[in-house]
């Protein structure tokens, strides 16, 4: 193990790292310190005093221009544990000639079968069906659900995850339609039909699915306007990122009735607040930001964002699936 005294550190922004990951780390040569489960920015700069990282392995907290310029000359490379890039402010990156990489592919399945989890429990009414059983109540004729066979989905965003939700769905039958601006022009690969933009998909969706990245186009895109545009009685599947949805229209549309359902993994505040609604609502089936907490896609988070970090650091562009690299002003999607 690298004597953290004297070893170059990588800096991880939450209390723990996969174990494989920190092996990847340590055979490097680095020391791997820890900062608390969700550092404020004054605890990120006293984590940088201490230990002067090479690499910050981003899980929670905010990566900015003043935490970035605390770490330098030394930092390098910021790795994102995950697809979403949002916690890291990517043009003060470019501005100083950093590296920035993310795991998008890791967690790709996980977060599809939490999607699949959160829409099969919700067509079927299972938290109000559970919760009458819990008061004594047994609804065998006094309640209908839904088929799933036949139900529409559509899906915003048909990268990785967006993909595999596509598959998924459509093995169970659903009618599956997808908007994606950022695809090449034609057929969608893999199932599903194509839709040419948001209001159309909307209207037609018995279930949205969201999987598009947060980022100025994207932050609060489904407000009350987007929400009204879906058929009553739909069903909102959230697990993309906080700030796409606005929240406010959300309980809006599940009060009015509206919207049945809204299963519901991430969140613009993180962690939610103890008091919101969204945690007690009684048509919301929320999850602590979870998806992608399964052995699978947590490893394949930690292992791929070290691996990024290793290769950056010798001088080799990470091989990863999805990786952003901003480099003196160039960005690279790979």
């Amino acid at each position: 193990m690298p004597d953290r005294a004297t070893s170059p550190s990588v800096l991880v922004t939450a209390a723990f790292l996969a174990p494989e990951a920190v092996a990847i780390l340590e055979a490097a040569g680095y020391a791997v310190p820890c900062t608390s489960g969700y550092p404020s920015e004054a605890e990120l700069l006293a984590a940088i005093a201490e230990h002067r990282p090479v690499a910050i392995l981003h899980r929670q907290g905010i990566i900015n221009g003043t935490v970035m310029d605390a770490a330098l000359p030394a930092l390098r490379v910021v790795a994102r544990h995950g697809a979403g890039v949002d916690g890291i402010d990517l043009p003060a990156a470019e501005a100083r000639g950093l590296t920035v990489t993310r795991a998008a592919g890791a967690n790709s399945r996980s977060v599809a079968e939490h999607a699949m989890a959160l829409m099969l429990s919700l067509l079927k009414d299972l938290p109000s069906v559970a919760a009458g059983m819990h008061d004594g109540l047994w609804e065998k004729t006094s309640r209908m659900t839904r088929d799933v066979d036949g139900t529409a989905l559509g899906i915003v965003g048909y990268g990785a995850i967006g993909s595999k939700v596509a598959r998924l769905a459509d093995a169970f039958g659903m009618r599956v339609a997808a908007y994606d601006p950022l695809l090449s022009p034609g057929p969608l690969p893999g199932p599903g039909e194509r839709v040419a933009d948001l209001p159309s998909l909307l209207a037609r969706s018995e279930v949205l699915s969201l999987h598009c990245p947060l980022d100025a186009t994207t932050r609060g895109m489904i407000g009350a306007a987007e929400l009204a545009m879906l058929p009553k009685g739909a069903i909102l599947v959230h697990t993309a990122r906080g700030g796409i949805v606005d929240e406010t229209a959300l309980l809006a549309a599940l009060e009015s009735g509206h919207l049945a359902w809204a299963g519901v993994d991430v969140f613009a505040k993180e962690p939610l607040d103890a008091a919101s609604p969204l945690r007690t609502h009684a048509r919301v089936l929320p999850t602590p930001h979870l998806a992608a907490n399964t052995p699978h896609g947590a490893v394949g988070m930690s292992t791929g964002a070290a691996e990024s970090i290793v290769a950056v650091l010798s001088g080799r562009l990470p091989a990863l699936e999805g990786a952003i690299v901003v480099r003196g002003g160039l960005r690279i999607a790979a």
